[in-house]
């Protein structure tokens, strides 16, 4: 069996994150959604709000598992037996970035990752960019799946 990791933080999780997870599952045999837990980082939504959220979305997919883990990628990489991570690319500079950890990841435990390159729909596409918009009112339908949305638009109206 083939199993791949699509790690982020999903704060929350976009339509450009979705797009790399369902290329992902018509190409592994499992594909394990990782939200990546760290403690240092303010996130509107909680772990436990984030995995559901994306168990929701992701459900169209039989193969896609979420799950959440807090440590080292390849630790859960090697813990889970999964041969490869999965990121998506934007842009040059998340190459620059990405290139760093494939190779910090591969040396440490010898995960392969696998880039892919977002649709370029989604190439502006950021978790922290959608928040900002819609914060000051703008409307990001397009970018988030429905039920994420609804559940962004009440956790910003809870927080003004």
């Amino acid at each position: 069996m083939t199993r791949a990791v699509c790690p982020g933080s999903y704060d929350p999780a976009t339509n450009g994150h979705l797009d790399i997870i369902g290329r992902a599952a018509k190409l592994f045999d499992e594909v394990v959604v990782a939200v990546m837990i760290n403690k240092n980082k303010k996130t509107l939504f909680s772990v436990e709000e984030r995995t559901e959220m994306l168990r929701e979305v992701t459900a169209q997919w039989p193969n896609v598992r979420v799950d959440a883990w807090h440590g080292l990628l390849v630790d859960y990489c090697r813990e889970n037996g999964i041969q490869a991570i999965v990121k998506g690319l934007r842009a040059v500079s998340d190459y620059d970035y990405e290139l760093q950890m494939a190779q910090m990841n591969h040396q440490l435990t010898g995960v392969d990752t696998l880039f892919m390159p977002t649709n370029p729909i989604y190439s502006f596409l950021a978790s922290s960019l959608v928040k900002d918009v819609a914060t000051y009112g703008g409307d990001v339908s397009s970018l988030l799946p429905p039920s994420i949305r609804e559940r962004l638009v009440i956790r910003l109206a809870e927080r003004r």
